[in-house]
């Protein structure tokens, strides 16, 4: 699935600079990119873990819909919540993008996933699945609120969060 078109989060910034809503959120400068896709938007989707993907699991591997899956996963660096098996199924089911408040493993395969996948690090060792989770909650990503249905922007400059399509 295709990412929806946008214009660059630069351009976006432009205009939503003196935003002090609440409703236009810029992410800090903290993520890197592991998918083939670096530039990509959609709907949010939330998952909140902690060093256990289960819930990401899940949603990956449903229909994606063009929505961008974003994960609290407590900014861990002790554990990969998604690997080049999600990530594959992931571009499969149609998500535009994953952004994980953590990390990812399986670098070379996830680069090869036709999604956007941003993360803060790489980390070889996998998580423990308990089934411990919550999704469709509202979640904190690096001290910015995102809620599912705003929208999410990323390119190679950074990530935005909006609270409707831009």
């Amino acid at each position: 699935m295709t990412s929806t078109p946008f214009k660059a989060t630069c351009d976006l910034c432009d205009v939503h600079k003196n935003d002090t809503s609440g409703s236009f959120r810029v992410l800090p400068p903290v993520w890197k990119s592991f998918g083939a896709v670096t530039r990509f938007a959609g709907p949010v989707v939330t998952v909140r873990c902690f060093e256990d993907n289960s819930f990401v699991k899940s949603a990956v591997e449903s229909s994606g819909e063009g929505r961008v899956l974003v994960v609290d996963g407590g900014a861990s660096m002790r554990r990969a919540l998604l690997g080049g098996n999600l990530g594959a199924a992931a571009a499969r089911n149609g998500w535009a993008g994953v952004v994980i408040d953590g990390c990812v493993r399986d670098v070379a395969e996830l680069a090869q996933c036709h999604t956007g996948i941003c993360a803060l690090a790489s980390v070889p060792l996998p998580t423990e699945r308990r089934n411990e989770g919550q999704r469709d909650v509202v979640v904190r990503i690096q001290g910015v609120w995102v809620r599912p249905g705003d929208w999410l922007y990323a390119d190679e400059d950074g990530i935005v969060v909006a609270d409707r399509q831009l």
